[in-house]
């Protein structure tokens, strides 16, 4: 209904509009005879004027009203905008925060291959799939640093996110996936890479420890899918809140 509004009040306003102007030709059209005009006609003249003039006064006071009344209308959409606008960016807020929109932005890429195959690697085996607990551990280090989007080998990982050894695969999301890994985390590209480059920090384990080979790069922008699975939730259930009595 309120998108009408704004022509009810036009309409109204040439409603009486066009009624001041009738009532004025109405006291013009007698005037223009030549000659006296006679005093009871005069008076009569005189009498319309009055009339014409309270008609008008009373159609200014309507003109300042709906004027008021058109500016509140108009002050009440600028509010329902602004409040159905700050909803869809609180909801687009959550959206990436749980993952399930692609996000791009600076932040960095850091690549892990296994080892080069030597006596002491033998080509079937791998490092990193076998202690696949670094990856969870260098996703927790850019959380906390600030990252507001990872992904490993294009799969996102959001709240429900799984990581586990499945036969010669590590399942994320439920899909397989092998060396090598490419982490993606979008946020302060330097903050990130100071985060997980520390000294004795999870990087530096993953090369000494391990002899994976790792790099790590700054980037401008990324982009970062969102996560295409199925979030069920079985127990969990919204808190009823109580009502006022």
């Amino acid at each position: 209904m309120k998108k009408y509004s704004g022509y009810i009040v036009l309409g109204m306003l040439a409603l009486f509009i066009g009624l001041v102007l009738s009532v004025q030709m109405r006291m013009t059209a007698g005037s223009d005879q030549g000659g006296l005009v006679p005093l009871v006609k005069l008076r009569g003249y005189e009498a319309e004027l009055k009339n014409v003039k309270d008609e008008k006064e009373i159609v200014v006071q309507q003109l300042v009203e709906l004027e008021e009344r058109l500016n509140s209308i108009e002050g009440d959409k600028a509010k329902e905008d602004d409040f159905i606008n700050g909803l869809v960016s609180d909801l687009e807020k959550y959206k990436i925060a749980a993952g399930v929109l692609d996000v791009q932005g600076p932040g960095v890429l850091v690549t892990i291959k296994d080892p080069i195959t030597s006596d002491e690697y033998e080509q079937d085996f791998s490092p990193i799939m076998y202690n696949y607990e670094l990856l969870l551990s260098l996703v927790n280090k850019l959380k906390e640093a600030g990252a507001e989007g990872v992904s490993i080998n294009e799969q996102r990982i959001v709240g429900t996110t799984e990581i586990s050894m499945a036969g010669s695969n590590v399942n994320i999301n439920g899909i397989p996936t092998a060396p090598p890994y490419y982490v993606k985390a979008i946020g302060n590209p330097d903050t990130l890479h100071d985060a997980i480059n520390i000294r004795s920090g999870i990087l530096e384990t993953m090369k000494l420890k391990y002899n994976l080979i790792v790099t790590t790069e700054k980037k401008d922008n990324m982009v970062i899918p969102r996560y295409t699975g199925t979030i069920n939730f079985k127990y969990a259930k919204p808190v009823e809140s109580e009502k006022p009595e």
